[in-house]
């Protein structure tokens, strides 16, 4: 069994994507268990706009920063996705009410291999 490293940080991603070559697993989670895995750790936002980023930090009830980043998962390593109940049109920036209309779910991904 692979274990989380002690330095890597649970990375925040705006969508279910593999984000490196290897084994994942993927599994729907309640808002509350998405705050218990990141209560205390370090995070890594790969959040790249500023409504997602104003929802999670509210949501998650911790600063999630606006980070355009490119995201590559280790081995052992935790994300959790925000995932929309929706896809918008192609280059819309949806506001925090627009977002909370179509709705959204959170899921854990783990690499394993």
């Amino acid at each position: 069994m692979i274990r989380e490293k002690d330095s890597q940080k649970i990375g925040i991603l705006n969508t279910s994507i593999l984000t490196n070559f290897g084994t994942f697993e993927y599994k729907k989670i309640t808002l509350e268990k998405a705050k218990s895995l990141i209560a205390g750790k370090e995070i890594l936002s790969a959040i790249g706009h500023k409504s997602t980023s104003d929802i999670l930090t509210d949501l998650l009830e911790m600063p999630i920063p606006l980070n355009r980043i490119q995201f590559a998962q280790e081995v052992g390593q935790k994300a959790i996705v925000f995932k929309l109940n929706g896809r918008p049109e192609e280059g819309v920036i949806l506001s925090r009410d627009e977002i909370e209309k179509i709705g959204y779910e959170f899921g854990l991904l783990v690499r394993r291999k």
